[in-house]
């Protein structure tokens, strides 16, 4: 893998408390990533939002390995001009 690709278990070790904007590599069959690059790494999911532009042209994901209630991981796929 390149060297800024991780894997999402590498990612959440490195990146445990924070929610990710990943420019992913990799998916599997339920559209979950495996792999990809961290593009941000905020502890707060706005922080995260305003970072949404640095996935310009890229697939991105969104997960989130911070402490709260309700989180979820998912994929985006959105045009951004």
């Amino acid at each position: 893998m390149a060297a800024n690709v991780l894997t999402l278990e590498e990612m959440r070790q490195r990146y445990d408390g924070e929610w990710l904007l990943i420019a992913y590599t990799q998916l599997d069959e339920n559209l979950q990533v495996i792999a990809g690059e961290v593009l941000a790494h905020p502890s707060d999911r706005d922080t995260l939002y305003a970072s949404l532009s640095r996935g310009r042209g890229k697939d991105v994901a969104i997960e989130c390995f911070a402490k709260v209630r309700v989180c979820q991981g998912f994929c985006v796929r959105a045009e951004i001009k």
